[in-house]
């Protein structure tokens, strides 16, 4: 479907299912130089199994319009007002990686905003290898190789999905980015310093597996939040929605 904020159109999967305003809403949100497409599996099911699902593509991402936001600050203010124009006062937020950074910021800004959280992917601080962010300024494709090379846990063929090859269509997924998306998003992801402030249930789910964001590190952050709930995938890395995403979708169910 799509809704205006801030002006501009936006695109978000509801997974095959209309809105429902008398279900709870959650929305997920996607990674650096990513789309809604990479949360397909988990936001057909949430939407066939109680909940309202919005899987959005952030500003200049995917199918919506303007441009990309250049802090995790800004995105964690522009989620209140996609929930604003989806007719919700609350939503349970599901984040990978720049995604869950800004769902924790979110949470932490707007804590009235926000039901529940799902991060993924996530560590304290998400520093960039300096090689990727010059990469990405210079929108070389080594960029989109250095992500999904370290990205997945084992660069097997196999998929949850049947006819589905992780590694190709994450290449593809990343190469239909805009030029200067990918390098945006890995800046603010290296420049963010959050402290969370987190006063809702959370689940951190990590990949064993992750070279990104480590386990070490989301657990250490775990620590950091009152009640926090760690699920560990041991058979994952970094794309866990992809590698793992039955165990994924078993552990947002539980948990938002």
């Amino acid at each position: 479907m799509e809704l205006t904020v801030s002006g501009n159109t936006v695109f978000a999967s509801t997974g095959g299912k209309a809105l429902d305003r008398s279900l709870p809403l959650t929305v997920l949100i996607h990674g650096a130089g990513m789309d809604h497409s990479v949360w397909s599996l988990q936001t057909r099911y949430l939407a066939h199994h109680g909940r309202s699902v919005l899987a959005v593509d952030l500003p200049g991402h995917g199918r919506s319009a303007g441009e990309p936001l250049a802090s995790i600050a800004e995105l964690a203010d522009w989620v209140p007002k996609l929930i604003d124009a989806a007719g919700f006062e609350q939503a349970a937020l599901a984040g990978h990686s720049m995604g869950a950074i800004t769902a924790l910021e979110t949470a932490t800004r707007h804590p009235e905003r926000v039901r529940a959280l799902a991060l993924l992917g996530v560590a304290e601080r998400m520093p960039v290898h300096p090689d990727l962010l010059a990469s990405a300024a210079a929108n070389d494709y080594k960029a989109i190789a250095m992500v999904i090379g370290w990205g997945f846990g084992t660069h097997r063929g196999a998929s949850a999905a049947p006819g589905l090859w992780q590694i190709g269509t994450g290449l593809r997924l990343m190469q239909q980015a805009r030029p200067g998306v990918l390098a945006n998003d890995l800046a603010a992801c290296d420049a963010w310093k959050g402290v969370p402030d987190i006063r809702c249930p959370a689940t951190l789910i990590l990949g064993a597996s992750d070279r990104m964001t480590p386990a070490k590190a989301g657990r250490a952050l775990a620590g950091k939040i009152p009640g926090a709930r760690t699920v560990v995938l041991n058979g994952s890395g970094h794309m866990m929605m992809v590698e793992e995403p039955d165990a994924v979708t078993d552990a947002l169910m539980s948990g938002i």
